[in-house]
């Protein structure tokens, strides 16, 4: 049943023909069950149907293994949001799941500390450069706002300069379009400054004098200018904040120490969390010391911050990263596929323009005026789906993406993209579309 793609030894389907969409009857009898007992049907907006091609791609997805992964109605695909970025070397990889299998037999959470807590701590302390200590919470959210918090407790500041995505927690949600149930005074505590141009954020110091506790920042799919990192350091330590940079994306992808390490900008503080565990819920603020000594007094503490079997997979994590050549693997794959897709588009005469770095691309459309288009990206996702890869929004490398998934994907890819030529030069991408088209749950001011 589904898509014969397996592990480089199965029969490929013929993908010259226009496939059908595959049967979805137990994804849809699961999304109307979803409906009536969990608000907007899922617990992650990003994963939720409007977010793909509703009607043509699968709602659930049952198990992976790799960067395969299976629905629940059988059909198999080459996975490359990978669960919106936490599984890092692969589903099921193994030493991580034996690690984990391990730890499990001995216990997942205790009355008291346990000794990972510690190995893992001294683990991150020595790869990442900004690390002198370390923290652990659950969720990106979680840590970036702790970063944000200690921030504030160190400089007796209120004020926020903030550039990208950094969760759902109060301080950042005020500034998003969903900012319900948030108190209206915490937006004036946030202000958004724009990648790459740094007077938008002298801007923000000229209008709040002395009020600036930190500069968040992440690295998202635009590549940094020459300058730009150290000159948004520069002019936080200049105003007395604290920079902190968001790697909850970044770290691990770019560089064992993360992009930190990769561009050579050390922050203050800094937030890691996807890819650090293979797809275990762990993340970690770390940085200087005596900013992470603030936390001795600041309020930031949870039941599961020490649960054991995300710690073990952290660890045996980073055994892999430090042993095994992942991050070159990341390079070299997202480059293959990255030229790829240029030259298909450019062959299919289809406007793509790739952003973000060969470990984690994204891939923006546009239709022939120009402008940018969740329609044709639509299209595109719906024509990749039908034939066996999955996309989302950014690309995510992993160690288990061999060269026979890359080449099946830009086989893939090139079909897709031929299809979507035709329908911007014939009828429009509307007229090709089995399902819904795509929605974005917001956009982040950059």
């Amino acid at each position: 049943m589904g898509h014969p793609i397996g592990d480089g030894t199965a029969t490929v389907t013929d993908v010259s023909v226009t496939p059908a969409v595959p049967v979805r009857r137990e994804s849809e009898s699961l999304w109307r069950r979803a409906e009536n007992v969990i608000p907007c049907g899922t617990q992650t907006l990003s994963k939720g149907p409007d977010q793909f091609v509703r009607g043509v791609y699968p709602i659930y997805l049952q198990r992976g293994e790799g960067c395969h992964v299976w629905d629940v109605d059988g059909n198999e695909y080459i996975d490359y949001p990978m669960a919106l970025g936490p599984i890092l070397l692969g589903y099921q990889y193994p030493t991580v799941h034996e690690a984990v299998v391990r730890q499990l037999g001995e216990g997942t959470t205790f009355t008291l500390m346990h000794p990972k807590e510690v190995e893992l701590a001294e683990a991150l302390v020595e790869c990442i450069p900004c690390a002198e200590m370390v923290r652990f919470a659950k969720n990106g959210s979680d840590v970036t706002a702790a970063a944000v918090r200690a921030a504030r407790a160190y400089t007796s500041r209120e004020q926020v300069a903030f550039c990208g995505y950094h969760g759902w927690q109060d301080w950042y949600a005020v500034t998003t379009s969903r900012p319900a149930g948030v108190p209206t005074m915490l937006k004036g505590l946030a202000h958004a400054f724009e990648f790459n141009k740094t007077e938008t954020l002298e801007r923000i110091f000229l209008d709040h004098p002395g009020d600036i506790a930190a500069v968040i920042l992440e690295v998202g799919g635009e590549n940094p200018h020459p300058g730009f990192l150290e000159q948004v350091k520069a002019l936080a330590h200049r105003h007395g904040a604290v920079f902190i940079w968001d790697e909850i994306v970044t770290g691990f992808r770019l560089a064992l120490g993360g992009a930190q390490e990769y561009y050579g900008v050390t922050p203050d503080l800094a937030c890691f969390g996807k890819g650090m565990a293979n797809g275990f819920p762990l993340s970690a603020v770390v940085g200087r010391r005596d900013l992470m000594k603030t936390f001795e007094r600041v309020f930031f503490s949870m039941t599961y911050g020490g649960e054991t079997l995300s710690l073990a997979a952290a660890l045996a994590t980073l055994q892999v990263l430090r042993t095994e050549p992942v991050i070159a693997h990341l390079w070299a794959q997202g480059a293959k596929f990255r030229d790829g897709v240029a030259a298909a588009a450019a062959a299919a005469g289809v406007p793509v323009k790739l952003i973000g770095q060969p470990p984690r691309s994204a891939l923006i459309f546009s239709d022939r005026s120009g402008e940018e288009s969740t329609l044709v990206k639509s299209l595109f996702m719906q024509e990749c789906v039908k034939r066996g890869v999955l996309f989302g929004g950014p690309v995510m490398m992993t160690y288990s993406h061999s060269d026979r998934d890359i080449a099946r994907t830009l086989d893939v890819v090139g079909e897709a993209l031929a299809l979507v030529g035709r329908a911007l030069d014939g009828e429009g991408p509307a007229k090709y579309l089995e399902g819904q088209p795509a929605q974005i749950v917001f956009r982040p001011k950059r």
